[in-house]
This record gives structure tokens, C-alpha cells and sequence, in this order.
């Protein structure tokens, strides 16, 4: 398909928009009482792992180009990507099914208690400034990786170098923070 005339701004606009509000809606709907055949408790490790391959990939993918074997470059950036849509629709699988985990909620009971609060200390305001930039920025980085995707496909490279410049470092620390928060909240998942 030929993408060098083509005008994706709007679709790309729309998908970054809806993108993040369906998954910000899934966090105030009830559960639903529907059961997959699984345990969905598994599913965070998994988002971890797929969290590291993209981080892999992408540091892959940065050597790949700058080694001038771009199509390399282009393979490990489109399974990145293909990584990316598996994790977003198992964690909106996993936020629709399963009960909401608290940081420092050793006892399960759904609330940190002071006393949790003070086993925690400082770390708390770590594990929360990682998890609000990794929430911020896993917004922000889809548009930015389907423009620069579709500046890659279009085969305007002096656009596409600009935005992955910018696009590269938010995505690796959004893979990177993934399982940095995925280490620190496991064991009080339940």
C-alpha cells in the first residue's frame, strides 16, 4: 500500500484520543461478572515481559539504524509495535476483569493503612512519580509512534529522524517503567 500521498493525521488523531479514554472509562465501569477460562492474575507478569522484549526491541532497533540496516530497523520497530497493541489489549483485559491492586496493601483488604503506609516509607512517592509518568507518557506516545511509523512508511526520512528522536526515549522509558512498576507493586497482588 502506498502511504506517500496519503493524509493519516486525522485517523491517527482519532486512535490517539480514543485510545486513552477507553482505557481511562474501563478504570470507573464495574467488573463484569465474566470469567475467561483463565486465571487473569497471570497477566501482569506477562505485561512485564512484554514490556522488557519492547524495550529490547527498541534499543535493537536504535543500533539497528545506526548501522545503516534499516531493514532490521524496520522489523524490530513494526514487532515493537505489534508488542505494544498484545500489551493494550491484555491490560484492558486485565483492568476489566480483575480487582484493583493498591501499592503497600500487604493485608489485601483494599486500603493502605498507616502502618503499611509507614513499612513503605519514601519508596511510595518513587513508585507513584514512576507510575503517574509512565501513565502520562503511554498516552502520549502513541501518537508519536504512529506518526513516526507513518513517516517511516512514507519514506520521508528527515521528518520520520526528527520525530523518533523524540519518539524513541518517551517509548523505551514507558517499556522500561512498565516493569519497574510491575516489580514494585507484585507482591501485593492478591
Amino acid at each position: 500500500m502506498e502511504l506517500k500521498n496519503k493524509n493519516l493525521n486525522t485517523p491517527i488523531a482519532i486512535i490517539s484520543v480514543v485510545i486513552p479514554a477507553l482505557v481511562a472509562i474501563l478504570f470507573f465501569m464495574p467488573k463484569p461478572d465474566f470469567h475467561p477460562g483463565f486465571d487473569v492474575r497471570i497477566l501482569p507478569l506477562f505485561h512485564a515481559i512484554l514490556n522488557s522484549a519492547t524495550a529490547v526491541l527498541l534499543v535493537a532497533s536504535l543500533y539497528f539504524i545506526k548501522n545503516q540496516q534499516v531493514k532490521a530497523h524496520k522489523v524490530t520497530n513494526l514487532i515493537a509495535v505489534g508488542l505494544s497493541v498484545i500489551f493494550l489489549l491484555s491490560y484492558v483485559t486485565y483492568h476489566a476483569l480483575a480487582p484493583e491492586t493498591r501499592f503497600g496493601d500487604a493485608d489485601h483488604n483494599g486500603v493502605v493503612d498507616a502502618a503499611e503506609k509507614a513499612v513503605l516509607g519514601g519508596i511510595r512517592y518513587l513508585y507513584y512519580f514512576l507510575l503517574l509518568t509512565h501513565i502520562v507518557l503511554a498516552g502520549i506516545i502513541v501518537p508519536l509512534v504512529l506518526f513516526t511509523l507513518l513517516r517511516g512508511f512514507q519514506n520521508d526520512i528527515p521528518r520520520h529522524r526528527k520525530i523518533a528522536r523524540i519518539t524513541w526515549p518517551i517509548w523505551f522509558y514507558v517499556a522500561v517503567t512498565g516493569v519497574i512498576v510491575y516489580i514494585m507493586i507484585s507482591p501485593y497482588y492478591h
